[in-house]
């Protein structure tokens, strides 16, 4: 399996690394941010089996994704981060998974884990796919973030979805629970919220779906989004990894932060939402 290069930098963020680790710095000192920098481990135990965090431009959406990395930057680095994004490009399988090899950001490369990506197309779910993945954004940008806050190495499991009806989410979220239950494992979904609406519609809409995601009801949350048409791009990632982190021992959800492109960079008339959500024991 070749090394997969960079997609995105240079536009969702910086192409440098001296300039990508400024433009992290900003992330987590933006005033919709955390305002602070992470400052290493603080306990000896894990807590964190499910993040959800958003996708976009950095200018846009990392004070939010933020939030969410200095939250696991506290706790010990797990094995494996399993990083499930929604299919925007519409190429390759309904679920592929990388099979092997790196990927590469301007801050280094991160080896993912080919024999859990071989152990999980087994169970029938997924396809080790190259194609889905060559353009596809929605994980390549949360790689800089981790490889930020981690000094350590750490394995990646990429999967990305084209499929994201609940039935799937159901047998991919069952499927890595059984594949990765005695790995130290951390499962990111990516995803943003309402796209290109009123800001009020954005929040009014986006707090539907947070309730279902604080709740860790999976299915509420297929139900919520075709009811309301809620523009969401990643029902699918965070369905399973709602379904996985419970089989896994989450107990609670936590909301660690709400705000759209219009409270961090952009315009209000139309913004997108973005969230980030912990699941933890």
């Amino acid at each position: 399996m070749k090394n997969r290069r960079p997609s995105v930098a240079g536009s969702f963020y910086e192409y440098s690394s001296e300039g990508l680790k400024k433009q992290l710095n900003w992330c987590f000192l933006h005033k919709i941010g955390p305002k602070v920098l992470p400052k290493g481990i603080e306990t000896d135990r894990r807590t964190c089996i499910g993040l959800v965090s958003p996708h976009a431009g950095y200018i846009y959406s990392g004070p939010v994704a933020a939030h969410g990395y200095y939250y696991i930057s506290r706790e010990p680095i797990p094995e494996i981060v399993v990083i499930i994004g929604p299919n925007h490009t519409g190429m390759g399988a309904g679920v592929s998974v990388w099979g092997g090899g790196t990927w590469i950001t301007p801050l280094g490369e991160i080896e993912t884990d080919s024999e859990s990506a071989e152990r999980l197309a087994e169970e029938g779910i997924v396809e080790i796919d190259e194609a889905a993945h060559l353009y596809e954004h929605s994980i390549e940008v949360q790689i800089p973030f981790l490889q930020f806050i981690y000094k350590e190495k750490f394995k990646i499991l990429p999967i990305c979805m084209l499929l994201q009806d609940y039935e799937t989410s159901f047998e991919l979220g069952r499927a890595l629970a059984k594949v990765l239950h005695n790995k130290s494992l951390l499962i990111i979904a990516s995803t943003d919220f309402s796209h290109y609406v009123p800001y009020s519609e954005a929040y009014r809409k986006d707090a539907l779906v947070e309730v279902c995601i604080l709740r860790m009801d999976a299915k509420a949350l297929s139900e919520v989004v075709m009811k309301e048409d809620i523009s969401m791009c990643g029902p699918g990632p965070v369905m399973t990894t709602i379904i996985a982190a419970k089989e896994l021992g989450a107990k609670e959800c936590k909301r660690l932060c709400y705000a759209t492109s219009g409270d961090t960079s952009g315009p209000k008339y139309e913004v997108v939402g973005y969230g980030s959500y912990v699941m933890i024991r």
